[in-house]
């Protein structure tokens, strides 16, 4: 029973991260197709508005998975934040030339932070920290 609990609290964080992100990007790519780069490369705003909403994205997966774990929601938190980065540094190394270094690089590095950032906020909020 411990383990399903522990697996549908990482569900519903990564849940929760792939809907926020894929209702944002969709979003941004109907209302400015050319500013987000549906009619060829993103310019630099975007790319930094995409940070952000990934970062928000994470800590929001990251609160959730502290929310449904209720015993030991640091362990869960941090276990979802090494399938972040395991999934963020796989999707660099697959669309390396399609986007610059630096940007795959702060994405593996960002979207953990995220995650953790979400799970210490869920944690000051039960009275953890």
């Amino acid at each position: 029973m411990v383990i399903l609990h522990a697996f549908l609290a990482l569900a519903a964080g990564f849940g929760t991260i792939a809907v926020l992100v894929m209702v944002v990007t969709s979003l941004l790519s109907w209302l400015t197709p050319h500013w987000a780069g549906a009619e060829g490369t993103p310019q630099a705003g975007y790319i930094f508005v995409n940070f952000g909403y990934s970062f928000l994205a994470c800590a929001g997966g990251g609160y959730v998975t502290a929310w449904v774990a209720a015993a030991n929601p640091l362990i869960h938190v941090l276990a979802l934040a090494i399938v972040v980065l395991a999934l963020a540094a796989l999707s660099a190394l697959q669309s390396r030339g399609e986007q610059p270094v630096w940007h795959a690089l702060a994405l593996v590095a960002l979207t953990p932070l995220g995650v953790l950032a979400g799970g210490l906020v869920r944690l000051r909020v039960m009275g953890i920290l």
